[in-house]
């Protein structure tokens, strides 16, 4: 016969009470249940736990066996917690890479929101370019992307959360600024002009020329914005890159032709999201529109 956790349970509760009655009301059990559930154990050991029938006192057997199947029986509780709470998004890890814009701007909203409900989670932030999102997802160092693009791969999907405006941005005391509120690519020609990563994106004949006569690329964002308060030259960017730029950096939106950046969330697709990790999925899609009426 294999001892069973109930029988532990059972001899530590009469072990603590110091008699039948009283453990057998607080298992919820009649005295003659107990009573057997404690001589199936000791038949099992095969010798007694208790010095008499009136269970008061421990033979030295039942003193060790007291303190191994308390110990046993707190980690079982622990570990049935820690299960139930991870099923139930409660506890468990996050790991997340995301675009350094949305990791800027949103991201802070979203953790604060999912950290309020969800205080026992650890959530595991990497901001990279987007195609360094997908490597870390097909590499399985991440269970979630926040990314320019969708995936490209079948092995990673993804979901269209929402789009920003592509500008141009300029320092603050550029003549740009000041020639009016209608601004057009064809704008960026009479210009130095810092190509970036991003800039593949738009495409519109006239800036893909001015990228390709580009002499300058800069693929780091702050970097690229250092560029430009040195007056290097301008740069085009999506508005949410710069929502949080100084003063001195100014974003001027295109009207025609309109071009957008589009952030997908991308997850690998043969793998099951842990239920912590698809709460907070939840939570960015729940922000992604907030952000698709702002932007």
């Amino acid at each position: 016969m294999a001892i069973k956790t109930e029988m532990l349970r059972c001899f530590v509760t009469v072990a603590r009470n110091g008699n039948l009655a009283d453990a057998a009301h607080k298992l919820g059990r009649t005295p003659s249940a107990v009573s057997m559930m404690l001589k199936q154990l000791e038949d099992h050991l095969g010798a007694p736990l208790f010095e008499s029938e009136r269970k008061s006192k421990l033979t030295a057997l039942g003193l060790f066996t007291l303190d191994e199947a308390s110990r046993e029986l707190d980690h079982f509780k622990r570990a049935v917690t820690a299960i139930e709470n991870y099923a139930q998004g409660r506890s468990g890890v996050v790991r997340i890479a995301v675009v350094p814009s949305v990791a800027e701007t949103i991201l802070p909203r979203i953790v604060r929101e999912f950290l309020r409900d969800h205080p026992n989670v650890h959530i595991d932030i990497q901001d990279m370019d987007s195609a360094a999102v997908l490597r870390e997802l097909e590499r399985e160092r991440v269970d979630l992307g926040i990314a320019t693009g969708p995936g490209l791969n079948s092995e990673i999907e993804s979901e269209d959360l929402f789009s920003d405006a592509f500008g141009i941005v300029c320092r603050a005391d550029h003549p740009l600024v000041t020639s009016g509120d209608q601004h057009s690519w064809d704008d960026l020609a009479s210009w130095p002009f810092i190509a970036n990563g991003l800039c593949a994106q738009i495409t519109d004949d006239a800036i893909q020329r001015i990228i390709a006569n580009s002499m300058l690329m800069v693929r780091n964002t702050t970097s690229l914005l250092a560029m430009v308060r040195a007056d290097v030259g301008i740069t085009v960017l999506p508005r949410l890159v710069v929502d949080n730029a100084a003063g001195d950096i100014k974003f001027l939106p295109v009207v025609k032709p309109l071009a957008r950046r589009r952030i997908h969330i991308l997850r690998r697709t043969r793998t099951r999201l842990s239920p912590v990790t698809d709460n907070f999925q939840s939570i960015v899609r729940s922000f992604a529109a907030r952000t698709a009426n702002e932007t």
